[in-house]
């Protein structure tokens, strides 16, 4: 975020990110006291709230970023064994029907944009490919490129765990059948979704 005010729109067109996915993660960060808002007057229909960075947040710029050095340890800790890989996963399937509740995507029919606006909170900004029965997005970024680099199976398979998440928590009848990573300075990662076919008429 620059030095002034801006609202969730502008902030997403800027980050190439869809504005649900920015603002839910806005919220999170209000929530930790890094960004403020206030209410935009004076205009005509309904008002935008404007996004700031808070004093504490430039003040906690200066201080060693330990959330990534964390995250780094813990992916250094976990053995890539089957039994503790299908843990992690089982782990981010939790994580991803968090996260679809926190975007309100819960029990909603519209899979492809539910599974848009997940990816995007993650900051992995999510192009689809192609959409029907089988539905590909590419993810152009890598956030968490530092864990990746430290233990790319856990990583990688927790980040699947969350697409199935989101997939069970929105009822989705479709199934995860393809996750293709990259690596995460290149970023690219490829994930597949395929619905069920579309029922024939007997004839």
């Amino acid at each position: 975020m620059s030095g002034e005010a801006l609202d969730t729109a502008t902030i997403a067109g800027r980050l190439g990110l869809h504005p649900n996915g920015v603002r839910t993660q806005l919220q999170r960060l209000a929530r930790a006291g890094l960004v403020g808002s206030e209410t935009a007057h004076g205009e005509v229909g309904r008002p935008r709230k404007l996004w700031h960075v808070t004093p504490q947040a430039i003040a906690e710029a200066d201080l060693p970023h330990t959330g990534w050095a964390m995250a780094r340890s813990l992916a250094r800790a976990i053995p890539a064994t089957p039994a503790r890989l299908r843990e992690v996963e089982a782990a981010g399937v939790d994580l991803g029907v968090e996260l679809a509740a926190d975007l309100g995507a819960a029990g909603h029919a519209a899979g492809d944009e539910a599974m848009d606006h997940a990816l995007a909170a993650l900051g992995l900004a999510p192009h689809r490919l192609a959409s029907g029965v089988v539905t590909r997005y590419e993810l152009r970024t890598c956030p968490y490129a530092e864990a990746v680099r430290e233990n790319p199976a856990v990583v990688c398979t927790l980040h699947r765990g969350i697409v199935r998440g989101v997939l069970q928590a929105i009822g989705s009848d479709a199934e995860l059948t393809g996750f293709m990573p990259r690596p995460p300075d290149v970023a690219g990662c490829i994930v597949e979704i395929t619905a069920p076919a579309p029922p024939t008429d007997p004839a």
